[in-house]
């Protein structure tokens, strides 16, 4: 089992989207000593039922810091907040975490209320990259040199060592982005080396790329598979669209404008994130020229923000078309 913690900040939540593409359930954390919901824990439920996230455990956090009147207070504001949403039966577990009480309740409850899934371990390979480093130290001899890591989670299929892979939608060369083609050299997941990995938790990919490529999180975003088997690279999306009633993650909640020609938005879509201008536009039916390419196949959920107050705010999702 590995866990993402997602930023709480309201700034980060395109880091949000990003991790919960990987997830197959989540635990959100409220503060019994703030008001429910706070702007950031309104956009993370959004963020949830955007990516199609359902087995989630509600903790209700810093109960030492509270009364009793105020801790309840705080669990009826959380059913009140959660109510006709996908997290209105999830279950609240009181905790302090600082006091280490209830901990042992969220660990019952994940297994109880996140159940892990049938793996597609028959298809072919699909890894999301979520993490890229150079694993090297400074001063390194060439002769020493260890190639590129990437980090993230297959979805479906297997990766085996000594493999080759395919990296889509690749690095920026020359003025266009090219597909990488490696060898796997090492498999690591939760501390152990690995022959063959699947589907879940958090796998680590050492490879034979130049450790320049993978540097920084330099490859976040891209889809691994094997050579020929990943699905096309596009900097055009055509999607069907469904706006949110208002948008979340500010205290004003506005209602969400319809989206216009030519207007800039970001789209998250697996571990990818890009940035792309409205080129065609009919009721809910949109189509966007992308700025950086993405990997992805028919049928992909794609979250959708606009600039609000100079701040990236989730206001839609999007199904893409063919």
């Amino acid at each position: 089992m590995s866990f993402v913690d997602a930023p709480g900040h309201e700034t980060l939540m395109a880091t949000v989207l990003t991790g919960a593409a990987l997830i197959d359930g989540a635990i959100l954390v409220i503060a019994a000593n703030e008001p429910c919901p706070q702007p950031q824990t309104r956009e993370h439920l959004t963020a949830l039922e955007v990516v199609g996230v359902k087995n989630v455990i509600i903790v209700q956090n810093k109960l030492d810091l509270v009364d009793e009147s105020r801790a309840k207070e705080s669990y009826e504001e959380i059913r009140r907040f959660v109510k006709g949403t996908a997290l209105e039966d999830a279950p609240i577990i009181p905790v302090s975490a600082q006091q280490g009480v209830g901990v042992d309740k969220v660990i019952e409850a994940i297994q109880r209320f996140i159940p892990t899934p049938e793996r597609e371990v028959g298809k072919p390979l699909r890894m999301l990259v979520a993490r890229s480093f150079d694993v090297n130290r400074p001063g390194t001899g060439l002769d020493e040199l260890k190639g590129g890591v990437l980090g993230g989670a297959i979805i479906q299929g297997e990766v085996k060592l000594r493999e080759e892979i395919e990296i889509r939608p690749g690095a920026y060369i020359k003025e266009k982005y090219e597909p990488l083609f490696t060898t796997v050299v090492g498999l690591q997941k939760a501390g152990k080396d690995l022959e063959v990995a699947g589907p879940g938790g958090l796998l680590g990919v050492m490879t034979e790329l130049d450790p320049a490529l993978t540097k920084a999180d330099a490859m976040v975003g891209n889809v691994v598979g094997l050579p020929g088997k990943l699905p096309p690279v596009t900097d055009a999306l055509r999607l069907d669209v469904k706006l949110l009633e208002r948008v979340v993650g500010t205290k004003e909640f506005g209602k969400v404008e319809p989206i216009k020609l030519n207007e800039t938005l970001m789209i998250n879509v697996g571990t990818a994130r890009s940035v792309g201008k409205v080129s065609y536009l009919k009721r809910d039916e949109v189509e966007l020229k992308l700025k950086i390419p993405v990997c992805v196949e028919v049928g992909q959920r794609v979250a959708i923000s606009r600039q609000v107050l100079g701040r990236w705010r989730l206001i839609g999702v999007g199904i893409l078309k063919s």
